[in-house]
């Protein structure tokens, strides 16, 4: 599955934004989806998962309660909607696909967009 993610921009402290992330190639809803995230000089973390169907998500501690993450499997479409955003929310998100177990582990997705930068400033 090849995955593009859009949507990222500059947004001020306390604003919104949304994220997709567009898949083809193959069938999305056979596919777990995660969305992570890397500022720059840190690791990539993790941001957020959604189970095949959608039913099921999970998120970090740090966005939880201000991130969410679904999916429209019609459109082929992974989305991450972002609010109350804080300057430390900065990074590259990444969206990421795994056919198998989902995880908060980055080495268990075998398939990664190309990023799309989040800036919030202060």
């Amino acid at each position: 599955v090849q995955l593009q993610a859009s949507g990222g921009g500059v947004v001020q402290t306390g604003g919104s934004l949304r994220l997709s992330c567009a898949a083809s190639g193959s069938t999305f809803s056979t596919y777990g989806m995660a969305w992570f995230r890397q500022a720059p000089g840190k690791e990539r973390e993790f941001v957020g998962l959604i189970t095949r169907s959608g039913s099921s998500t999970y998120y970090a501690d740090s966005v939880k309660g201000r991130f969410t993450i679904s999916r429209d499997n019609d459109k082929n479409t992974l989305y991450l909607q972002l609010s109350a955003l804080k300057p430390e929310d900065t990074a590259i998100y990444y969206c990421a696909a795994n056919a198998y177990q989902l995880s908060s582990l980055s080495r268990a997705y075998d398939y990664w967009g190309q990023g799309t930068l989040v800036t919030v400033s202060s």
